[in-house]
């Protein structure tokens, strides 16, 4: 069952994530993944079943779909999906937009930042009012870029791993906005990259079982 609302305290809300904050998340990807263009992208992403390509493909398919969910003329709160998708490996992502192999790993980061920039321009254009459809909860414009935030952060974590090159922590203030908004029960005593790599299985907090399954929440914050 999705948790109740979480209604923080105005000295622990670190603000609303913002068009800004997407732009950023999918720049400090880019970043850390360009000293890999020469990598092998057909190795597995960190602790991912899939390789870097289809975790880079994956990255820029959610960002292209939640900016085409929350930004529909007519956006949907059911579970209807009319784009069509398809897997380049049965075991691999099922992806709307995908990347040209022929272009490379710079082709592909380019596709990262067109998707990251169509959801950007959509979280900075639509009303607040606006709420679509989610798995993890029907939510609005700040929600579908807190998730863009989260993906993107988190996947490049998964990619720099597999490519091995570092992925520097996010500033705090970044993904404390993310947290604030998607995890209701983040932990008061960790650091907001620490937690969130935590929260979703891919890191350890001192004291904490390591998480297993995990969710968001997207339902749009209690006031």
């Amino acid at each position: 069952m999705p948790a109740e609302p979480h209604t923080p305290t105005a000295a622990q809300d670190p603000g609303p994530v913002t068009a800004d904050d997407v732009a950023l998340a999918v720049g400090l990807a880019v970043a850390a993944l360009r000293p890999a263009l020469d990598a092998d992208w057909d190795v597995p992403a960190g602790s991912l079943e899939w390789t870097c390509w289809e975790t880079g493909e994956h990255l820029a398919d959610d960002l292209f779909w939640y900016a085409a969910k929350i930004g529909s003329l007519r956006p949907s709160t059911d579970d209807r999906e009319a784009f069509g998708w398809t897997r380049r490996r049965p075991e691999g992502p099922a992806n709307t937009i995908t990347a040209d192999r022929a272009a490379g790993p710079a082709g592909l980061l380019q596709v990262l930042q067109d998707c990251g920039g169509l959801l950007a321009a959509v979280a900075r254009a639509t009303p607040a009012s606006a709420r679509a459809h989610h798995v993890f909860g029907v939510s609005d414009p700040e929600g579908f870029a807190a998730m863009g935030v989260v993906e993107t952060l988190l996947h490049a974590h998964d990619l720099a791993r597999g490519l091995g090159v570092p992925f520097p922590a996010p500033p705090a203030n970044l993904c404390a906005r993310a947290l604030h908004r998607l995890f209701p029960d983040t932990p008061e005593d960790a650091g907001p990259w620490p937690a969130l790599l935590w929260l979703t299985g891919r890191g350890d907090l001192p004291g904490r079982a390591r998480v297993g399954k995990w969710r968001w929440y997207g339902a749009p914050r209690a006031t």
